[in-house]
């Protein structure tokens, strides 16, 4: 399960509101009494609970060193849902939030002989500063190409820039798309790209990465794929485990949904796919994975699924609940 340490729910104090470029502000949190958070690794991120009700998953983008400061830094969203408008218009210096976490859904792995290749659009930059942090400290080989609207939308770039030359800053207003054949060059063993931010960014990542050996590629979204209609899916039979309770699961529907129409609430967080708080262990079936975390070789296992966005592909489901 994706967990960088045991969850815990805090309620912590926003210290500091601080801009890191046009429409990115920064969250500082720290514990009232001062004392230590709990340990956290490169890629972990938050679940946020905003003033107003929303509950929004953030990337931790500050050192893991620092075991006094959490950092999130958020994006101002012109199509907020409620996450991004809360940060910005409510949030104030000496609030208290809840805050559940940390968790990891795109770990960095340490590979000592690997070249570490980043690509990051946007907003996609605030997990992979933590991950820059650790392999320069490392002494390992790495690379950023970083990519955005114009330099002013672009967080960090005061802190990015003591990096020199293994840092490739390319805003579209000046540069254009980025070139991504350029920078990852052909297939090769022995490296490993981690990339956030837009879709359309992730996706010609992954156009790029077909041909490089399995395990190279990491992504994180901030959305979920497209699933299919009702129209394309059918029923299944879900039957949970430990109880031995079963339900049916008609189309339209999740298998978080009908557990929540039956009084059954299992942990959930972003109901998209793409924070892992709902994964869950699969005993007996074939899943339909519809989630934005797995990897092609861990939905092949079949070994656990995200039962926020997840069916089934096949009559049967037993899960391990």
């Amino acid at each position: 399960m994706r967990v960088t340490s045991e969850e815990q729910r805090l309620r912590l104090r926003v210290t500091a509101l601080v801009w890191e470029a046009e429409g990115v502000l920064s969250a500082h949190l720290r514990r009232s009494d001062g004392g230590d958070l709990p340990p956290w690794t490169p890629g972990a991120h938050l679940d946020l609970h905003l003033p107003g009700g929303p509950v929004r998953q953030y990337s931790l983008s500050g050192s893991p060193a620092d075991r006094t400061t959490w950092r999130v830094s958020v994006l101002r969203e012109s199509a907020s849902r409620g996450g991004s408008r809360a940060v910005h218009e409510s949030l104030r210096p000496g609030d208290v939030v809840d805050v559940t976490g940390p968790r990891n859904t795109f770990a960095l792995v340490d590979s000592p002989e690997s070249e570490y290749l980043f690509i990051a659009g946007g907003i996609g930059i605030t997990p992979i500063m933590p991950m820059i942090e650790e392999v320069a400290t490392s002494g390992a080989r790495w690379s950023l190409l970083y990519g955005g609207r114009s330099r002013s939308s672009m967080a960090f770039l005061p802190d990015l820039a003591r990096y020199g030359d293994r840092v490739t800053v390319r805003p579209q207003d000046e540069y254009g798309l980025l070139d991504l054949d350029a920078f990852l060059g052909p297939p090769r063993q022995n490296a490993s790209v981690y990339s956030c931010g837009p879709e359309q960014l992730l996706a010609a990542v992954e156009q790029r990465c077909v041909a490089w050996p399995p395990g190279t590629l990491h992504l994180e979204r901030f959305a979920a794929h497209p699933t299919p209609t009702a129209a394309e899916e059918e029923a299944f039979e879900l039957v949970l485990r430990r109880t031995g309770r079963s339900f049916t699961v008609k189309p339209g529907s999740t298998i978080l949904e009908v557990l929540e129409e039956n009084g059954i609430e299992p942990p959930n967080s972003c109901r998209e796919g793409i924070c892992g708080t709902c994964e869950t262990k699969v005993v007996e079936g074939i899943p339909d994975h519809r989630d934005s975390l797995l990897t092609q070789e861990e939905r092949d296992e079949n070994d656990t699924m995200m039962i926020c966005v997840g069916r089934a592909r096949c009559r049967r489901l037993v899960l391990d609940l």
